[in-house]
């Protein structure tokens, strides 16, 4: 029954309802049509016997009344189950003229053979009600499929049509961007993908990880660091001056991390982000790209995609999903926030995390030689940091049209893989490493995840496999680049916990960077690392 429910709310957009409109029109338009068509060739074979035409005129329009309700309602309940209004949108070319035949000649056939057991006497005393003339019932059956194939077709080509005329607009260039936590894990990786792109690059972070994370960036002649807390309002206000595009990736980030102060996770994660966002439209800014999450799904069964119901079974994914709501309600024609919600991240960058289940679990099998898996059924969906960063790139570069007021998944229906898989990879791949279970897992999170919507509106496509990041921790490991995957600093939670906390509940006592800080490139402003 929550199935139903769920595909129901998934059908029943506006935009679903819109287009149940339009195709409830065009079938109704076809059946008018297919009978007119009889009229005509009625009058045109002239019968001698024929009754007036008059009465033939009305005959037929009492057929039409009496049949139209019941084949539009049948035919909208087949286009729904076959994705018409939900996945089917995104199907290109021949397939969805395909999906659209076999949709409509279904309906056309279940239709026809109600009408036939009508005339029968198997239901009853429906012969005068379902009585729809088989010719005409054909030509409408032909109609239909043109019309509704030619009104898919017409909007892919429309759409193309106005992205030519979308991308050929002149629009503000973006030259100047604010990234607020650029000295975290995805921050690190995203870095040198801006800079190496041109764009001029104020990076406002707290840097209690250090700068070590972006060391070998610190003299860039396109890089500001402001070393400063976001939560300040005045110091938000002097970081957005000038600055055409935001990338928020600050916050407190895990479930871990957040529960161990929620007053704390709720100033950071929401209020933070709800005053930075007022203060980016206020100054002006167009796109604002938000770092959420895909934990926003919770634990489902189904096959997720924007539009799922979401069920968030932590304070971290509450506090995301409370800030896209903030600033998918605060959009106007200038300010264009862009939710970016990242599957399970893995993989190295300037500032390494091992709270991650791929990096940790490899580090584990090198180091320790167990692969600890806890549960092990549960789905993952994910995405290599470097791609994550890709993504947010792309999502910056993209036409505002595209992009405006989107919500996209970040990843890959290919890493799509449950823990078990994950630990078995892993084991394939450092075959010393035995796998140990435990059924004692308190992460309830279990999610597959659909990413076709960034990778057909965006082009997006990694360039990691998960494989292929394994062996990047491994190899980080082994070759010593990695000291110690314990180390506090490679996990948010552990790094709390140790000092980090206090940090954040007092930021105006951390002076533990003065030495580094007096150099001239880095001055006063802000932000919890992602």
């Amino acid at each position: 029954m929550s199935g139903f429910v769920s595909w129901m709310k998934k059908v029943l957009t506006i935009q679903g309802i819109v287009r149940m409109v339009a195709d409830a029109l065009l079938i109704n338009l076809a059946l008018v049509t297919s009978l007119i068509v009889r009229f005509l060739w009625l009058i045109a074979d002239d019968q001698p016997d024929a009754a007036p035409y008059r009465v033939i005129l009305l005959y037929y329009e009492r057929i039409y009344l009496n049949n139209a309700w019941l084949f539009t309602l049948l035919s909208l309940l087949i286009f729904a189950a076959s994705g018409f209004y939900t996945y089917g949108r995104f199907y290109r070319g021949r397939y969805k003229v395909l999906i659209v035949f076999q949709a409509v000649s279904m309906a056309y056939v279940l239709f026809g053979f109600l009408t036939y057991l009508a005339q029968s006497d198997w239901l009853g005393n429906l012969k005068e009600v379902l009585n729809f003339p088989r010719g005409a019932l054909i030509l409408s059956w032909a109609l239909s499929v043109l019309l509704l194939v030619g009104a898919r077709v017409w909007s892919t080509i429309w759409k193309r049509i106005t992205r030519t005329e979308i991308e050929a607009t002149p629009r503000r260039k973006i030259e100047n961007v604010l990234v607020i936590g650029g000295a975290g894990y995805i921050g690190s990786a995203l870095l040198p993908h801006l800079l190496k792109a041109g764009y001029r690059v104020r990076l406002l972070d707290l840097l209690i990880y250090g700068t070590e994370p972006i060391r070998e960036w610190l003299d860039h002649p396109n890089l500001e660091i402001m070393q400063e807390d976001f939560r300040k309002v005045e110091k938000v206000v002097q970081a957005m001056q000038n600055m055409d595009a935001v990338i928020h990736l600050g916050g407190l980030v895990g479930d871990p991390a957040c529960a161990l102060n929620e007053q704390l996770t709720i100033e950071i994660n929401l209020m933070a982000t709800r005053m930075i966002a007022e203060v980016a439209k206020g100054s002006g800014v167009g796109p604002f790209i938000f770092a959420s999450t895909c934990s926003v799904y919770g634990a489902s069964e189904e096959k997720l995609d924007e539009r799922s119901e979401l069920r968030p079974v932590s304070l971290y994914a509450r506090t995301k999903i409370a800030s896209e709501r903030v600033l998918l309600k605060m959009a106007d024609d200038r300010f264009t926030p862009i939710i970016l919600r990242f599957g399970t991240i893995y993989g190295i960058s300037g500032r390494p995390r091992f709270d991650l289940v791929v990096n940790l679990l490899a580090a584990k099998a090198v180091i320790d030689q167990e692969i600890t898996i806890f549960g092990g059924n549960q789905w993952r969906p994910f995405v290599h940091v470097e791609d994550a960063a890709r993504a947010i790139l792309l999502a910056l570069e993209a036409p505002r049209e595209l992009v405006r007021n989107q919500i996209f998944n970040v990843g890959s229906n290919e890493q799509n893989y449950t823990i078990n898989q994950v630990g078995e990879m892993i084991q394939r791949l450092v075959p010393t490493a035995r796998i140990v279970h435990s059924q004692e897992s308190t992460d309830r999170r279990n999610y597959w995840v659909s990413f076709n919507k960034i990778r057909d509106v965006l082009g997006f496509q990694p360039q990691w496999t998960l494989e292929q990041g394994i062996l990047q921790v491994i190899e980080a490991i082994r070759s010593g680049k990695i000291d110690d995957y314990r180390n506090p600093l490679y996990s948010n939670v552990a790094f709390l916990k140790h000092e980090g906390l206090m940090r954040l509940l007092h930021p105006e006592e951390d002076h533990w960077l003065s030495e580094v800080l007096s150099q001239e490139k880095l001055q006063a402003p802000l932000e919890a690392s992602s």
